[in-house]
């Protein structure tokens, strides 16, 4: 038996990445997880890694009234996780702004509808993941920077607003994960090569890195309000 046997879990996200890898060590460890993204397709394909104890099912979680209505089918969660995000990057003064609008709506106020629509309970958690750029902006992330700050602060008011419910957010560094697929292979491996000589850890971080600090911020009773960097001191660095 482990403390997450037979609880319920939503990773919103969970079809790909971080969220994907939190799902599987969830369902791993015994949980009955929910995932959610927008794919169908994504889902599916998902499903077939997470074994009998998962399910799954599209959201858009842009469109308050498929998240509202999600929220009152879905009943009680033990454990909610929010990863699902989907934000263009760009200089301010170059990314239009239809596209700086839609991020925001994506990665902040989707997080903000899941949380003020869900239904967790006080003995669980909500874990949003944010990002390393709330702390250390980069030249074309402007935007993203601000987001994950934004959704930053709102984890340490919702840790109040919601006690005894502990809110966390989980904030990784730069990630092998599929988010950079749509760039050229020599270009994503140069990426990777040049953080590998820059952090203190000297290598790229995996999904299943967040994922076990996901955990952590779930089951650590004593946690809440807290930023968790895992981003192998790309903050520092």
């Amino acid at each position: 038996m482990t403390e997450y046997q037979g609880k319920r879990v939503l990773v919103v996200g969970g079809s790909s990445g971080v969220g994907l890898a939190t799902a599987r060590r969830f369902a791993a460890l015994g949980a009955h997880v929910t995932i959610a993204s927008r794919s169908k397709e994504k889902i599916e394909a998902a499903l077939t890694t997470l074994g009998d104890r998962a399910t799954g099912q599209p959201l858009d979680i842009t469109d308050n009234a498929a998240v509202e209505e999600f929220a009152a089918a879905a009943g009680e969660f033990d454990h909610v996780v929010i990863s699902a995000a989907d934000t263009p990057m760009g200089r301010v003064d170059t990314l239009p702004l239809e596209d700086a609008y839609a991020a925001m709506d994506s990665k902040f106020w989707g997080a903000y509808r899941l949380a003020r629509a869900l239904t967790v309970r006080p003995a669980g958690s909500l874990t949003l993941v944010t990002g390393y750029l709330s702390v250390r902006p980069g030249k074309a992330a402007a935007l993203q920077s601000a987001i994950n700050a934004a959704l930053e602060a709102l984890v340490r008011g919702l840790a109040l607003e919601y006690a005894p419910l502990r809110v966390n957010a989980v904030s990784p560094g730069l990630l092998k994960t599929p988010l950079w697929d749509a760039l050229p292979e020599a270009n994503r491996e140069a990426m990777y090569e040049a953080a590998t000589a820059r952090l203190p850890v000297a290598r790229v971080g995996e999904p299943e890195d967040i994922a076990e600090a996901v955990l952590f911020t779930a089951g650590n009773p004593y946690t809440t309000g807290t930023t968790l960097f895992v981003d192998g001191g790309g903050s520092i660095a």
